[in-house]
C-alpha cells in the first residue's frame, strides 16, 4: 500500500511541478512532511541540502531520498527502501518524460500558434512563484538557529552575484566556515 501511496505522491508531483526541481521542494515537502508525515520538518531540510550537494537534478534527487525515507520510516528493510526510492523516483520523471515526448512531436506543428506561444508565457510567472513558494517553506525557525546563518547567506550571496564566484567555490568555502563556526 505504501508503494501505490509512494508512487501516486510523486506522480502528482511530478505532473504539477512546473519550474523544475526548486519549484517542487514545496510541493514535495507538503506531500512528505505534512500530509503523509514520512519525515519531520527537519529531516526533509537536511534531505534537501544533501540532494543540493549530490550530482543531478535536486527535484530527483529529493524524490529518490525522500522515497527511501519513507520507507525505512515504515520499517522496511534498507533493500526494500532501495524500491521504495525508484518507485519514487520513476514516478516524479514519468509525467515530465510523456509531456516532453508529445511536446517535442507537436512542437514543430504548433509553434508559429499565437495560444501555445502565450501558454508558454503563462507558465514563465508559475513558475517563478513556485520557486519563490519553496524558499518560503524553507525558510523557519529550525534553518535559522542563530545569527551566524542570515549572515552566512547573505555574505554568499553578494559575493556570488559581485564577482560570479562558482557555486561551488561558496558551497566549500561556506562548509569551511560551518565547521570553524559550529
Amino acid at each position: 500500500m505504501i508503494f501505490l501511496k509512494l508512487f501516486l505522491t510523486f506522480l502528482k508531483i511530478g505532473t504539477f511541478g512546473f519550474g523544475g526541481g526548486y519549484a517542487m521542494l514545496s510541493l514535495i515537502r507538503e506531500e512528505v512532511v505534512d500530509r503523509h508525515a514520512w519525515m519531520s520538518n527537519s529531516e526533509f531540510i537536511d534531505l534537501v541540502a544533501i540532494s543540493q550537494m549530490t550530482p543531478g537534478p535536486i527535484g530527483i534527487n529529493t524524490a529518490t531520498y525522500a522515497g527511501y525515507a519513507a520507507l525505512e520510516h515504515a520499517g522496511y528493510s534498507s533493500p526494500i527502501a532501495v524500491f521504495g526510492a525508484v518507485v519514487a523516483t520513476i514516478a516524479l520523471c514519468l509525467p515530465s518524460f510523456l509531456m516532453i515526448s508529445l511536446i517535442s512531436y507537436f512542437f514543430l506543428k504548433f509553434r508559429n500558434n499565437k495560444y501555445f506561444t502565450y501558454a508558454l508565457l503563462g507558465i514563465k510567472p508559475l513558475s517563478v512563484s513556485l520557486i519563490a513558494l519553496a524558499v518560503l517553506s524553507l525558510t523557519n525557525t529550525e534553518n535559522f538557529i542563530d545569527f551566524y546563518s542570515p549572515i552566512l547567506f547573505l555574505l554568499t550571496l553578494g559575493i556570488s552575484i559581485k564577482y560570479k564566484t562558482h557555486p561551488i567555490l561558496i558551497l566549500f568555502v561556506a562548509a569551511i566556515i560551518g565547521l570553524l563556526v559550529y
